[in-house]
């Protein structure tokens, strides 16, 4: 019993069994990150607009993407947002620069039945591994290389990702309204970017999702870099990982949620 509570949380973030009561929900968003519509921006644009959602996250839009009938934040083609309600104000939190960091943050403050929630976009730094560098042959040599190329790969990231998880949650401290962040962390549920991104907030898929949450999927091992996260005044009702569009190497999350509080 004691093995089963001290594994069950970080379990939970990953696969999901639990059935929490549920909420009317009233928001519906989708999260994705499109790869610049590279795999087929005409199928995406299709999936968005008969997606019937309030509020629409992309990252790595790039140009091509639009969606009918919604209005679209100001920002920089890297991360879009659209939303069927005013939009109020809207800004970037971290510009990338190419030199010293790929990420991208922003934040839009949208004004839903009255009441104005800020909504936070991320897109944290790649790590920009290439499958043939994580494949190992069973060769100890040529293995051992790959394997210290792979930490020298991650140190400088994880620095850099610190550096950006402070500025997504300087946003969020100051913010004067509830808050949804969504996006690609490009961090895995037990790391570092999760813990204190997620500080204070709830991860709607440990709320609200059923099953796996892994979303990217590249790879053929499972990995889960997309999340939703929520102010505890938000309810999330439901958290799917959409694995009927395959359009991206990442799969659409999407979340219904009650604001009724």
């Amino acid at each position: 019993m004691l093995a089963g509570l001290i594994f069950m949380n970080p379990v939970q973030r990953w696969v999901n069994f639990s059935s929490g009561k549920k909420d009317a929900a009233d928001l519906k968003m989708v999260s994705f990150n499109v790869k610049a519509g590279t795999l087929g921006a005409s199928g995406i644009e299709k999936y968005l607009n008969n997606a019937n959602a309030d509020i629409i996250m992309l990252q790595e839009s790039g140009n091509k993407i639009s969606v009918n009938g919604m209005e679209e934040a100001k920002g920089n083609g890297i991360l879009k947002i659209f939303s069927k309600h005013k939009i109020i104000d809207s800004r970037e939190l971290i510009k990338s620069d190419y030199d010293y960091n790929n990420a991208y943050a922003s934040q839009t403050d949208i004004e839903i039945k009255g009441k104005i929630y800020r909504f936070v976009n991320f897109y944290l730094e790649p790590f920009k591994f290439e499958k043939g560098m994580i494949r190992l042959d069973g060769v100890k040599e040529e293995d051992e290389q790959k394997l210290k190329n792979i930490v020298k790969r991650l140190i400088p990231v994880f620095k850099k990702h610190q550096d950006q998880v402070n500025s997504i949650k300087e946003a969020i401290r100051n913010s004067p309204y509830p808050v949804i962040l969504a996006g690609d962390l490009n961090s895995v549920p037990n790391s570092y970017e999760y813990y204190h991104l997620s500080d204070g907030l709830d991860d709607a898929f440990v709320k609200a999702g059923k099953g796996s949450a892994t979303s990217f999927h590249d790879y053929k091992f499972p990995i889960r870099i997309d999340y939703i996260f929520t102010s505890k005044t938000i309810h999330p009702v439901t958290y799917q990982v959409d694995r009927s569009i395959n359009l991206s190497d990442h799969y659409p999350v999407v979340g219904t949620f009650s604001l009724n509080n």
